[in-house]
Order: C-alpha cells, then structure tokens, then sequence
C-alpha cells in the first residue's frame, strides 16, 4: 500500500514538472490564461471601437488635417506610386504635404491597408483628388485597419509575452495574472494615440513584445528578427535598443563560441534589415535620402509641447538660444548614452531575463528624457521640409 502510494506521488511530480518546463502549459492549466485573457481582450476591444467613433486629431482642419490624413495619405502614395518614389519629392509626391517620415515597414503597411481602402472605397485614396477625404465610410474603414492590426500583431505578442513570463514564475504570482494582462492592453496612451489620435504604435509595440517574449523563452534569433520589424516600422522601438544588444551581447559571450553566436545574430539582423530595405538598396543616396527623412534635426532638441528633459528645463536654460544643432545633438546623445550604460554594463556581465526587462524599462525612459526629439514618435508626423 506505502509503495502505491509512493509510486502514484512520483508519477505526479513527474507530470508537474513536464508541464512546468512547457512554455505552452500555463494555456492549458485549468484554462486561467485563455480565458481570462480573451474576456478582457473583448473588454479592451469595446473600450477601442468606443474611442473610435469620436473625432480624430485634426478633424476638418485644413490644410493638413492632422495625423489620419498623414496616414491615409501614405496610403494614396503607396498604392499610385512606384515603391522607389514613395520618399522621393516630385511631382506626384509633394514631400512638404504628410511626406513618409517612418522606415520603409511602415510603407509597406500602408500600401496594403492603401488596397484594402481602394477595394471598398477607391475615392478615399484617389491620387491628388483624396486630400483631406474625410467621408463617414472612409473613416471607419480606417478605423478598422488600426483595430485589425491590434488584433493581429499587438493583442497575439501580448498572449505571447504572457504565456513565457507566467511559466517563468512562482505560482504565487499568478494571481496577479488578470491585473498583468488588463495593464498591458488597456494602456490609455495606446489606445489614446492609435485610435483616437489615429496612428499604428500597436504594431511596432507588438513586435517589440513578441521579441521581448522570444528572448525570454530562449529564442534569441527570433527575437532578433521581432525587434529588427519593429525598427523598420517605427524609429520608436530605438528607445529599446540598448537593452536589446547588451542583453543578447552579455549571453553571446557566456556561450561556447562566443565569435559564432555573435556572428549568427549579426547576419540574422542584416539580414531582417536588408529584405525590408532591398528595394532602397539599389543606390547609396536613395538609402540616404530615406535616412535623412528619418531623422529631422533640423526641427530642434524639442518642440514646444515636449514634455522631456529639455522642454522642463529651458525655463531656466534657453538651450536653442545658446547651442547651434550640432552641440544639441552631441549634448543629447551623451546624456542618452550615459542614462543607459549602467543598465548595458550590467546586462553584459551579468545578463538575466529579470535585469532585462528592467534594462529594458531603464533605457525607454532615458531615451524618452535626453533623445533629440525624444517624444518626437509619440507625435503627429511631421514633415522635414
């Protein structure tokens, strides 16, 4: 009798630890996971269609109209115009009007909601004759392609991120698995910025999270290949940067070949960076010219609604009075470089899944305070010419 009662004692550990060491068991665990993520999920997608239906930034107030018409022009230029000739200024491509300030990812996004609006309503995005096109049903068919591309690439990474970081845990965390989940798509800036402002943050921020999720499961190529999409959408997913490479770099050198694990990542970077640049890659100024849109320093450390470091601090200090760009951008670069190095030093000597996360953390908040431009992504694109 003591000995089947042992043996039956074994055969459950056993079972638990299968399952423990299962990066897909906490779905299954009596359901918690799916369920109470897709109820709020369902939650969350209410209070979107909600924030939907009120006018959007920049609502009949010519001549630029905002940031929706900023992308729905993108998709008027993308759709009518060879991909070489959608950063290029010319006749058919006023780049003082919504030119395309984002990576070429974010281009790529446009033409295919730009097809999807033409098949269901070809006058919103009619060459020239759909500037300013504001009619109801080509509202809400962009409208839609925000909500699809939550639901597609933000609301399956967050899942994602949720599965490996509660079956990395102790289980007297997971109570906080509701609260964790309702934090993460219930962010009021996101669902503020994407859906009432009108822009497409929910994409770059669900390939950052996937490739968070990947990393942490031990699937740093993966992972690699995630945060390279998300900064060819948007030049925000910069602000991670630091804690990508240290973190990544700190385990390449703990490893058995340090030289051949760093080499596998670099190629799978280049490469992720040359598919999505290739068409751009045919010339050396065509490449530049693109670059030189991604960056305008042109408009200064901070604009005047800036809530940064250098916004707060120009009430004493006049710093676009008393420095030219060039020292602005020298003086901003070290002070971003210098609020991330103890996060990287520490993951390189030391990496963890936990001191990543707070690199991660770290590093935003630093580019966020002392970028050029810091809280220039959040914004509403505006053209450099």
């Amino acid at each position: 009798m003591k000995n089947k009662t042992k043996k039956n004692t074994t055969t459950t550990t056993t079972y638990d630890n299968a399952n423990s060491n299962n990066p897909w068991s906490t779905l299954i665990n009596k359901g918690t996971t799916l369920t109470t993520f897709t109820t709020i999920a369902l939650f969350v997608f209410l209070i979107r269609f909600l924030v939907s239906l009120y006018p959007y930034s920049g609502f009949n107030t010519p001549p630029k109209f905002g940031d929706f018409e900023a992308q729905r022009h993108w998709m008027e230029i993308t759709i009518n115009l060879p991909v070489r000739d959608w950063y290029k200024n010319g006749t058919f491509n006023d780049l003082s009007y919504w030119g395309l300030d984002y990576p070429p990812l974010t281009a790529y996004q446009s033409w295919v909601h730009g097809v999807f609006l033409r098949f269901f309503h070809p006058e919103s995005v009619e060459l020239f004759d759909s500037r300013g096109h504001e009619s109801y049903l080509g509202k809400q068919l962009m409208r839609w392609t925000v909500i699809s591309s939550d639901a597609l690439i933000f609301f399956p990474a967050v899942l994602y991120f949720i599965i490996v970081h509660y079956n990395q845990t102790s289980r007297s965390r997971k109570t906080d698995l509701a609260l964790h989940i309702t934090m993460l798509l219930l962010n009021p800036c996101l669902i503020l910025i994407d859906h009432g402002h009108f822009q497409y943050n929910c994409i770059s921020l669900g390939f950052t999270v996937a490739a968070v999720a990947a990393i942490l499961s031990e699937k740093d190529l993966v992972g690699s290949v995630f945060y390279c999409l998300a900064l060819n959408h948007k030049q925000m997913s910069a602000y991670f940067a630091p804690a990508f490479f240290s973190h990544l770099f700190g385990k390449c050198l703990r490893r058995k070949h340090p030289l051949l694990e760093v080499t596998k990542l670099g190629l799978v970077v280049l490469g992720t960076f040359a598919a999505v640049w290739w068409p751009y890659l045919y010339s050396t100024q065509s490449f530049l010219e693109i670059l030189s849109r991604l960056a305008p320093f042109e408009r200064g450390i901070f604009e005047d609604y800036v809530a940064n470091f250098w916004c707060a601090t120009s009430i004493i200090i006049k710093w676009k009075r008393l420095f030219a760009t060039g020292p602005l951008k020298l003086l901003s670069f070290s002070a971003t470089i210098i609020s991330c190095f103890p996060s990287m030093v520490q993951q390189i000597k030391s990496p963890s899944n936990k001191g990543f996360l707070y690199a991660l953390l770290n590093c935003s908040l630093a580019f966020y305070l002392f970028s050029f431009q810091g809280w220039y992504y959040f914004l509403p694109s505006k053209s450099a010419s």
